[in-house]
């Protein structure tokens, strides 16, 4: 018998520049596999049955979106981002609440460089977590050895890497949760690098989902050239 999956409402932040990639453009809109990257990573969710709706967030004067086949899809909501990553979600949130979400509606954010999502890994993210009382995230455990270091680069321990993932997206939660979790954590000026560190800093223990590693963050040039290089051999 197969497994219900809930519905959801998506949320890609995209609007950073990526200047680690040294490119003309934001990375989200570099080329891979004859589209960009940002419409890779839209991809999955607007396949999906259970998909609600898809906001993302991007830069005020983006002039690269209005360009996309996508920019006229009517389930994508455009809101302007923030100068962090927290704060374009947190304006997708505040977006969704007006457009009348439910504060029990599940939302899942997914990074615009992240265009090598499985559906089966996000299949198994909405199956796993459809009960759970928090939510969680994909995540990859540790595979190499890992070192910590002084502020010369002296390694000081071996880490013991069975306790170690990597955090990956999407990561699913409750939207007035996360709402809450994102804005506290903002007046707070508390660090917050992804939506379950903001979790994790209202006192919740998110869900890890392992997923595939493949699931790459184009983050430097060597990323791109990677994916392009899979891509090509799948044909």
């Amino acid at each position: 018998m197969s497994i219900r999956l809930p519905a959801f409402w998506a949320v890609i932040p995209a609007a950073g520049v990526g200047a680690r990639m040294a490119a003309d453009r934001p990375k989200q809109y570099l080329q891979l596999g004859g589209r960009t990257i940002l419409e890779h990573s839209l991809g999955c969710f607007l396949d999906h049955p259970t998909v609600k709706g898809v906001v993302v967030s991007l830069a005020h004067d983006d002039p690269y979106w209005p360009t996309l086949a996508c920019a006229g899809d009517t389930r994508i909501q455009r809101v302007d981002g923030g100068e962090q990553r927290s704060d374009s979600v947190l304006n997708a949130l505040l977006h969704l609440h007006e457009q009348g979400a439910d504060d029990h509606d599940w939302v899942l954010v997914h990074d615009a460089a992240r265009p090598n999502l499985a559906r089966a890994d996000l299949d198994t993210l909405l199956s796993e977590l459809a009960n759970d009382p928090v939510g969680g995230l994909l995540a990859v455990p540790a595979r190499d050895t890992l070192k910590r270091v002084d502020k010369h680069g002296r390694v000081l321990e071996t880490v013991d890497r069975s306790v170690i993932w990597q955090a990956y997206t999407p990561q699913m939660f409750r939207l007035g949760a996360l709402h809450r979790a994102l804005a506290d954590s903002l007046v707070a000026d508390a660090v917050i690098t992804d939506e379950a560190s903001a979790m994790e800093w209202a006192g919740q223990a998110p869900r890890l989902i392992e997923g595939r590693a493949d699931n790459l963050k184009v983050t430097r040039p060597e990323d791109l050239e990677w994916l392009r290089q899979r891509w090509a051999n799948r044909r």
